[in-house]
């Protein structure tokens, strides 16, 4: 192939948090398709969380990205070149792309998408990874009860607003806990929370207070640290509080820190447990029939903050753990 393949490689495992010199910007040929490989342009790819632990040579759900190799992205593009009887030039696809602007390889756990059904980033948010996170981790592992008072902290982001706006098609009271007037008002006027506390500007603690006065049932944490403390002194007697991220914790340069409140799910006889996406795969394609005919409704939104150019990768990452993107972060590759 004459195309030009702009990559961008892990370079080193970062201390703290990842920045351009982690990366190395390389651009290479095209190479030439094998038994049952694909070449996929990349059009959009997700930027999560997620990646900065990928980073890490530590045992996890999934093996670290290695050193030279193409930093692994979540992403949907076009097949432009197949080898692979099951996918055909034309077709749509969401799969691991890597930050790059072409995949050459087969597509292990590759799906089909369908642009006209969709816009394509929408694959991305709710009706991909982040959706069915959202999905499966507050209903299988909260078992959210109408009634229930659930808090989300990063309500803003990606996977926080898809679950505020599931718990409330579930009945429940939903306080969100995000970062700004601006996000703030996003969760209340366009998503349907009941109440938000604003960590920035206000006391967590009194926020708490004042949101969930008979306590919180349901705990959906994607940040850890201090606000995970906070809301343990607040849980309801029954609790569940799902472990979904710990954004706050994934660029410490020094021990991750535990959960100093532990206690308070001894007394009040709570649950905490944690959730990988990819344990519910088999059940991806049922969850996202549901999650569009909500959609289709008008009882779902999904938000994507769209970025521009692949070049812009490293500090587009960045967003992520500075805390200012509005809803699904995805780079448009060019």
């Amino acid at each position: 192939m004459s195309q030009t393949n702009r990559q961008f490689l892990l370079a080193k495992r970062p201390v703290g948090a990842a920045t351009r010199e982690t990366f190395s910007y390389v651009e290479n040929p095209v190479g030439e398709l094998g038994p049952n490989q694909i070449l996929v342009e990349n059009l959009y790819l997700s930027l999560d969380p997620a990646m900065r632990g990928w980073m890490n040579d530590a045992k996890s759900y999934i093996p670290p990205v290695g050193i030279g190799e193409v930093m692994r992205a979540l992403g949907v593009g076009k097949v432009i070149a197949s080898n692979n009887p099951a996918f055909a030039v034309g077709d749509h696809v969401n799969g691991a792309l890597g930050v790059q602007d072409y995949f050459l390889g087969e597509p292990r756990g590759f799906y089909k998408v369908d642009p006209s059904r969709a816009p394509l980033p929408l694959y991305l948010s709710a009706l991909g990874m982040t959706g069915m996170t959202a999905y499966f981790a507050f209903l299988d592992v909260g078992q959210p009860k109408a009634g229930d008072t659930v808090v989300i902290s990063g309500a803003a982001g990606a996977v926080g607003s898809v679950v505020g706006q599931i718990a409330k098609i579930k009945g429940c009271r939903v306080v969100g806990i995000a970062g700004g007037a601006e996000k703030c008002k996003l969760l209340i006027d366009e998503l349907g929370f009941d109440g938000v506390i604003d960590y920035k500007s206000e006391d967590l603690h009194a926020g708490l207070k004042r949101e969930c006065p008979k306590g919180v049932d349901v705990y959906f944490d994607n940040v850890g640290g201090e606000i995970l403390d906070a809301v343990l002194t607040r849980i309801a007697p029954k609790a569940r509080i799902v472990i979904c991220g710990a954004i706050s914790q994934y660029n410490n340069k020094e021990n991750v820190k535990g959960p100093a409140n532990y206690l308070s799910l001894l007394v009040n006889r709570a649950r905490m447990e944690g959730f990988v996406v990819m344990d519910y795969a088999a059940q991806f394609a049922d969850a996202a029939k549901e999650m569009g005919g909500w959609m289709a409704e008008g009882k779902l939104k999904s938000k994507e903050d769209i970025v521009e150019g692949l070049e812009t990768f490293p500090e587009t990452l960045g967003k992520l753990f500075s805390g200012e993107n509005f809803g699904k972060l995805v780079l448009k590759v060019r």
